[in-house]
């Protein structure tokens, strides 16, 4: 094996999926490549770069920026409410633990009080906040759209549209995203598009700045179901997973999108890669098609791996890394999940795996982890539990069910629950209870995108609209 090379799995590579499979979704189809299978009855992941510097002269025809803010609004944006900032996937920490405090312990039957509402279009793209801004992308005919908001009206600050015909390989229904959120990294916006494609923009305007096509530049592993991967921040550059061979992790310098390394070799899907700490080494750790691996963001060296196999190369959910150097990593379709112990000396990591458990399948929602137990909405093709697991050992402590597959985002000692049928429900967890404090519908089927708290300000959003709750007390 080469170095830095990733094991492949046979089944993990993707391919287009004919009419006839697309009509019958109860069938199998070999595509014409060994290994090749198409899987209809999956559903789609939620939820990016020799630089391609967009000057201003030289703007492809078909994209186009507009900035609707008053020179007022554009030089200084007053927050909405007083918090910390969710300016990427996850949070600040990419574990989706918001730092808010003051929330209410129940709401209304109809639901926490509405601040504003407003139309958006197709996509299931998360919502970033910073200094009273939101960003988020959404479909507008065959354009991709990413836009700022004033995070305490919801108007429009700008818009930067441009041409990206996509047709999901799955089934229409699901539609042609943009499935990855649009993230704050310094004084730009940056996102990816269902089809690979990096756009990097001024915040403040939505000027174009530079971008890079995953799949034509660097010939990434082509996800047909919709590239959802979110790109990680480390240092000066902005970390990008495109699969493919040499290339599969590559770090863009944040300012001009310049290549400051690339390397790896590894079948990419929907899983965005999570930065750790190990024994005083950074590493990225991150989900691939059939392994789960960690290497270094200074360089792109690969530090380890290990088997995790998951069928169609559709991993999803984002790794949890927990105190005790304890990593969670879990997919659907059979596979499950797994704790792996991490411990470095002198460069060198050793792997040690305390459980597994084929039956905790995590599919399209996020995991929380909080003193030594992780929370998560288990379940993809059958009955869905919300569950508690022990980390150390794998041990279910109770199991709920009452809800389709959901987003979890955990504050003050609760945790927001928004399903994917709409549902959003607060609840109170401990090792020993689930307790569903209040719970409301508020959104449309298929709701995928996980929620936004600043403060006491929740943002959600579905493919049609997008709205803001205060939680407060």
């Amino acid at each position: 094996m080469k170095k830095h090379q990733i094991p492949k799995s046979d089944t993990a590579k993707t391919c287009f999926a004919n009419s006839h499979a697309l009509a019958n979704p109860e069938h199998f189809m070999d595509c014409g490549v060994k290994g090749i299978m198409f899987l209809p009855r999956i559903v789609l992941a939620l939820s990016l770069l020799a630089p391609a510097i967009y000057a201003e002269a030289a703007h492809k025809p078909e994209a186009s920026y507009r900035s609707v803010a008053s020179k007022k609004d554009s030089a200084r944006a007053i927050p909405a409410a007083a918090g910390e900032d969710w300016p990427m996937w996850g949070g600040k920490n990419r574990d989706f633990l918001a730092n808010s405090s003051g929330l209410a312990d129940a709401w209304p039957a109809s639901g926490p009080r509405k601040i504003w509402s407003r139309p958006l279009g197709d996509g299931y793209s998360a919502i970033a906040e910073e200094g009273g801004v939101l960003y988020t992308a959404f479909r507008r005919g065959s354009k991709d759209v990413i836009t700022a908001l004033d995070a305490a009206t919801g108007k429009t600050r700008w818009e930067y549209e441009y041409e990206n015909p996509f047709t999901n390989a799955f089934v229409e229904k699901v539609g042609p995203g943009p499935y990855a959120m649009p993230e704050v990294v310094g004084d730009r916006v940056v996102t990816a598009s269902g089809t690979g494609k990096i756009h990097s923009l001024d915040k403040k305007t939505g000027r174009p700045v530079w971008s890079h096509d995953l799949y034509s530049e660097f010939n990434g592993t082509p996800l047909q179901y919709g590239y959802s991967c979110h790109g990680l921040p480390y240092k000066d550059t902005v970390i990008y997973l495109a699969g493919g061979r040499g290339s599969g992790a590559i770090a863009f310098r944040q300012k001009d999108g310049a290549v400051v390394w690339k390397g790896l070799e590894f079948t990419n899907t929907h899983s965005s890669p999570l930065l750790i700490n190990v024994d005083g080494q950074a590493q990225v750790v991150t989900l691939a098609a059939n392994t789960v691996f960690g290497f270094n963001p200074d360089n792109g060296a690969l530090l380890w791996t290990h088997e995790h196999k998951t069928p169609y190369g559709l991993a999803v959910s984002t790794p949890v890394w927990a105190p005790g150097n304890l990593l969670f990593v879990a997919s659907a379709y059979g596979e499950g999940a797994r704790v792996l112990q991490l411990n470095q000396s002198a460069g060198k990591t050793s792997v040690k795996q305390l459980w597994y458990d084929n039956h905790l399948q995590l599919h399209i929602g996020t995991a929380i982890q909080h003193d030594g137990y992780v929370y998560f909405s288990r379940g993809y093709d059958g009955p869905v539990f919300m569950n508690a697991v022990e980390l150390k050992t794998g041990k279910i402590t109770w199991q709920e069910r009452g809800f389709a597959k959901a987003q979890l985002l955990y504050a003050d000692g609760k945790i927001i629950l928004a399903d994917q049928d709409g549902m959003l429900a607060l609840c109170r967890v401990s090792p020993q209870k689930f307790e569903v404090l209040s719970k409301a519908s508020v959104l449309e089927s298929i709701a995928w995108t996980p929620p936004t708290l600043v403060g006491t300000r929740l943002y959600v959003r579905d493919r049609k609209t997008i709205e803001a709750f205060d939680l407060a007390r």
